[in-house]
């Protein structure tokens, strides 16, 4: 088992700039085909035009509209699609794509398979684009990850630092399309905890995260008329707190946001696991999830897709308290069945939509106060507040509202709801595979064990030499079968003038005949290549070599001399005693 040290901070800056360069140019060519999808469903086969963002601009691919399938059709047949691509390509796919990575992170030693992203990709693509409730977030949070954990696996890197690429990857792919590198990186290393953040991988994410928003952003403005790094995807005017009285209701967005996040997970995962037990083929499951959410776009249509369109006329104080109430409401059904049932797209742009109608409801009622500030206050405050709550990712929540609309202003009221959510919602997430904390991830626990074990000598830990029951080459095979039944061992080192010359084991007992083995002498039958470690090695090693050659005990040997044994519960005792002296 080869063990790579990890590399140098400077090395891992120099990787994270290649893995934000093709972040940069996934999340640019996965714009594309979002935008070519949602144009060939929701235009050409319908001829619905759902409303934009001012900060987006849509590429006219088509520049025809047919009518030819109604609008509820379309998720269906998305759904169908998705299905089949992902459940007979890559099964990882499904569902919203961040799970997949938490799980690659803690669980997988932080590898992705190479085909993942591009199934995730074309699959993402029809899902939202044929209207599926669902966003960005995930796909392309699925698709980084998985450039940098290729490049890791192309350059044979440690395991830590495949981790920390795959983390580069998530920042990157974030940070480009949402159009906010900072908010980027903070969601690559909060995303994976409840209450932690990843911050050996904080410095790389942030390189990564700013060199493919820079990619992103020089590519989309040659074929687009937006300027350089100019226009966040919302535009807000009159942004601004106005008295000290308007964090009150800030305060009471955060304290609702919390209890809609608490409500959404549980219908999110209510579903998730009825179509689990569902008995139907996975490639159709996505298909009845359509069927489900056409249907809810029968009688909420602004449901359908991404919805950021309605976002902005939130912002822009066009959508009355009804129809938001009927967004809100209809988004959480939706986006449970387009990604409960397996469908492929994020959660993240969803919550985005669901806690900013929740935002608009609340400032519709603190007009009623006399509330002078603008409703687009709450409508940033109720957005960043839900996704705080539902991710688990604070201060990204914060951050990428702050970048995608440039409201700078509204920093304090951002953080007064974004933390009152965030804590009152508890441990309630809609990402399944988030622990609480390094401590309690396996990537994490693995690292500190071998941490410990690293730090102490074999000789620490070892039965010396003369407590060790050894045998001589003369000795007979009954001599060997006495000394297993008086010590209940089941191997000895076989030694002569202080020298090892071979171990002799029960099962090489076994292989001699019963009438032979008062004639047979040990020296005939024993394993004369030993396996065997120096007192200097670390249980770290000695634990390695243990597992690799699936043996129970280590002879200690120092030029040829027996000086002592080890075995696995020696290992364990040494670890159990280190970390008693620790905590």
């Amino acid at each position: 088992m080869e063990i790579r040290p990890p590399l140098l901070l400077r090395h891992l800056l120099i990787l994270s700039i290649i893995v934000g360069i093709f972040s940069g140019l996934a999340a640019f060519v996965f714009f594309l085909m979002l935008d070519l999808s949602s144009e060939f469903f929701f235009e050409v086969l319908d001829s619905f035009s759902p409303p934009a963002p001012k900060g987006e601009t849509s590429l006219d691919f088509f520049g025809i509209k047919l009518g030819i399938i109604p609008l509820w059709v379309l998720p269906a047949i998305g759904g169908l699609l998705s299905g089949l691509i992902v459940y007979k390509l890559a099964p990882e796919a499904e569902g919203h794509g961040t799970d997949a990575v938490i799980r690659a992170f803690h669980r997988l030693r932080g590898k992705v398979r190479w085909r993942v992203p591009f199934v995730k990709a074309v699959a993402s693509a029809i899902t939202i684009g044929s209207g599926g409730s669902a966003g960005r977030e995930g796909p392309i949070a699925q698709i980084g990850s998985g450039v940098g954990a290729i490049l890791a696996d192309i350059l044979k890197l440690s395991d830590k630092d495949r981790r920390i690429l795959l983390v580069c990857g998530v920042a990157g792919g974030i940070g480009s399309i949402f159009r906010a590198p900072f908010g980027g990186a903070l969601f690559g290393v909060e995303v994976l905890y409840k209450r932690d953040a990843e911050l050996d991988a904080i410095i790389p994410a942030f390189v990564s995260s700013i060199t493919a928003f820079t990619v992103f952003e020089v590519l989309m403005s040659h074929i687009s008329n937006l300027r350089f790094a100019s226009t966040p995807i919302f535009i807000a005017t009159d942004v601004g707190l106005q008295s000290p009285v308007e964090l009150f209701f800030h305060s009471l967005t955060g304290v609702l946001a919390a209890g809609v996040a608490i409500a959404y997970v549980k219908c999110f995962y209510l579903v998730h696991n009825l179509f689990r037990k569902l008995k139907a083929p996975s490639t159709l499951k996505p298909l009845i999830g359509g069927i489900i959410t056409g249907l809810i776009g029968v009688f909420v249509p602004q449901a359908l897709g991404m919805s950021y369109g309605y976002v902005q006329l939130a912002i822009d104080g066009k959508l009355v308290m009804s129809v938001a109430l009927l967004i809100l409401l209809g988004k959480i059904l939706a986006t449970s069945f387009t990604v409960g049932s397996g469908g492929s797209g994020g959660v993240f742009a969803p919550s985005i939509v669901i806690g900013s109608m929740l935002g608009a409801v609340v400032g519709d009622l603190a007009s009623n106060f006399a509330i002078t500030g603008a409703k687009s206050n709450f409508v940033l405050v109720g957005m960043s507040a839900f996704v705080s709550a539902v991710a688990k990712t604070p201060l990204a929540s914060i951050m990428m509202v702050l970048e995608m609309t440039g409201s700078y202003k509204l920093l304090p009221a951002l953080m007064l709801a974004s933390t009152l959510s965030y804590y009152l919602s508890g441990d309630v997430s809609i990402y399944s595979e988030q622990v609480n904390s390094r401590v309690e991830s396996p990537a994490h626990r693995r690292e500190m064990t071998v941490d410990v074990l690293e730090n102490i000598k074999v000789a620490e830990a070892m039965t010396p030499a003369d407590k060790v029951m050894t045998l001589s080459p003369k000795n007979t095979i009954s001599d060997v079968l006495l000394a297993i039944n008086s010590t209940g061992h089941l191997g000895y080192p076989v030694v002569e003038n202080g020298k090892l010359v071979g171990i002799i084991t029960l099962e090489d007992v076994l292989r001699v005949p019963e009438e032979k083995r008062d004639s047979v002498k040990v020296e005939d039958v024993m394993t004369k290549e030993v396996i065997t470690i120096t007192p200097e090695a670390s249980l770290e090693d000695a634990l390695q070599l243990l597992e690799k050659y699936k043996i129970g005990r280590l002879p200690v040997v120092e030029d040829s001399k027996l000086v002592g044994l080890i075995t696995r519960s020696d290992i364990i005792r040494a670890h159990a005693k280190a970390i008693s002296s620790i905590s």
